[in-house]
């Protein structure tokens, strides 16, 4: 197979994503062909519209998510209190905790705007994992790197509203 069969593998079925180039899922996860192709053979691409929500905090996960296109808004509750823990963007791994973890979402996720995810079903990731054992420490270290991109945006919007206090009627 040529590469550019390779990137048909995995082309958006959507004319909205005209500007995000597919990548093979093997090249994206950095894992081998083969565990590549498992995934490709059962991802499953969903549209979604403004306003829908893709997952709820809580609620089972079925599997990965691959953001294609569109804006997304993570969103958690904590403590009796309603977080934003910020934006996904096209390329982002979505819901690694969960799919690590015990299974259950750890946010909410809810679209500002039309798009599309490629969902890497739970059952072909576990099947995965155990044909590349790496993928799932991989993974773990995307997971790290996603906890740290929430706390500074968590960090940031703290700064910000504090700035706005401090100086009343000036914008930051």
């Amino acid at each position: 197979m040529n590469r550019e069969e390779e990137y048909m593998k995995l082309e958006p079925t959507t004319d909205r994503i005209d500007t995000v180039q597919a990548r093979p899922l093997a090249e994206l996860l950095a894992c081998p062909a083969d565990t590549g192709d498992l995934l490709n053979s059962s991802a499953q691409n969903l549209d979604f519209e403004a306003g829908e929500s893709l997952f709820c905090q809580a609620a089972l996960c079925r599997g990965l998510y691959v953001i294609v296109s569109g804006q997304l808004m993570r969103k958690t509750d904590r403590l009796d209190a309603h977080l934003t823990l910020g934006p996904v963007r096209v390329g982002d791994l979505v819901e690694l905790a969960a799919v690590l973890g015990d299974g259950h979402h750890t946010y909410s996720l809810a679209a500002q705007t039309a798009g599309s995810v490629l969902l890497l079903p739970i059952e072909a990731l576990q099947q995965a994992f155990q044909a590349y054992p790496r993928l799932r420490m991989q993974l773990l270290e995307e997971l790290a790197r996603e906890v740290s991109r929430a706390y500074n945006f968590c960090c940031l919007h703290r700064v910000m509203k504090t700035r706005q206090k401090a100086v009343p009627g000036q914008q930051v």
